[in-house]
């Protein structure tokens, strides 16, 4: 192995051990918290967890073990039943990310009538929909057989090794990227453009009733003055920077990948072998960024977390403090 390789491998576990315990707290947050498991975002946020934690227990290692060995890991069989769960899973994740971004434009645009328009069984629908569209994709590709190790990524993901039926793959997977990756896009741009569209109209009426206030108190301290402008300032840049993360995040990680998978469909169009395995790291990567776009990083997450520690730590506390009692009654003499 060369450099690059032993630094790729390198990125490719520490990958897999931060989508592994990130994914694993959003599950235990949504286990231990009734409130989240009673929000309908929470099972969009169920789904694309159990989504990354599949694809980092079955897409990654296998991935690792094929950069490191520079082989096919494990037969064909093996790799044919992996591609298709790489199909399925990466899919289903990309569509449950747009989902995620209807359910915040609808609460945000229509939030009068958030709890009508967007119910369980409306999730349920909506989730029913990834599922469906992602196991037709994967199932044709699987049933074609265009899933198997591809050197150039490492990995058993989507590849046609026959020439005979080369047309058709093109078509397939230009069809197939259109319709996970750029609809997704597609949705996460207007939702969220729309959703900050109506923030910043809402922080604008804020900052105006704001600025009357500090006109009419004209007692007001310079430094109070100055730290409501600030927090104008703050609300405002609170607002575009949430959204350039769930749409950067997502093209930064998969956009790569994508093009790669696009421009390998031209052969005159030569990719350098560590870029394609660069490209997949990064489409992993999203995975591991997940929990900390959609979950971690809000409040109700992070008391969730701080509840949990707190209560781990009260109870070896108590049963530290019960041992202590119990080793001061042991050392008491007795009469006989």
């Amino acid at each position: 192995m060369d450099t690059a390789e032993v630094i790729l491998s390198v990125l490719v576990v520490v990958i897999i051990i931060v989508s592994l315990l990130s994914n694993v707290l959003v599950l235990i947050c949504f286990l231990y918290n009734p409130e989240i498991r009673k929000q309908v975002p929470g099972l969009f946020n169920l789904n694309l967890t159990f989504c990354n934690l599949l694809l980092t227990v079955s897409s990654m290692p296998l991935t690792l073990v094929g950069l490191v060995s520079k082989a096919q890991p494990g037969g064909d069989g093996f790799c044919h039943i992996v591609g298709f769960l790489e199909t399925f899973l990466s899919t289903n994740s990309m569509l449950s990310m747009a989902a995620l971004s209807i359910d915040r434009w609808i609460a945000v645009v229509f939030p009068l009538r958030y709890h009508s328009k967007m119910r369980h069984k409306d999730a349920a629908f909506v989730l029913a929909y990834t599922w469906a569209h992602s196991m037709s994709f994967s199932t044709v590709a699987a049933c074609l057989s265009w899933v198997g190790y591809h050197r150039l990524y490492a990995s058993c993901t989507l590849s046609n090794p026959r020439a005979s039926n080369r047309t058709q793959f093109v078509v397939f997977t230009i069809f197939f990227h259109s319709f996970t990756f750029l609809l997704s896009f597609i949705v996460l741009c207007v939702t969220y453009l729309k959703v900050l569209k109506v923030a910043r109209f809402h922080c604008k009426r804020i900052d105006v009733i704001t600025m009357q206030t500090l006109v009419l108190l004209v007692d007001i301290h310079p430094s109070v003055r100055q730290r409501c402008l600030e927090e104008q300032k703050r609300r405002r840049q609170r607002a575009t920077r949430k959204i350039s993360t769930f749409i950067g995040t997502f093209m930064l990680c998969f956009a790569p990948y994508v093009i790669t998978r696009i421009v390998e469909l031209f052969p005159a169009v030569p990719i350098n072998p560590h870029w394609g395995i660069v490209s997949k790291c990064l489409a992993y990567s999203k995975a591991a960024c997940d929990p900390f776009v959609y979950s971690l990083l809000r409040h109700q997450y992070k008391k969730t977390c701080t509840d949990i520690i707190n209560k781990l730590l009260k109870r070896s506390s108590l049963n530290a403090s019960g041992r202590q009692h119990e080793s001061q009654v042991n050392s008491i003499p007795t009469v006989e």
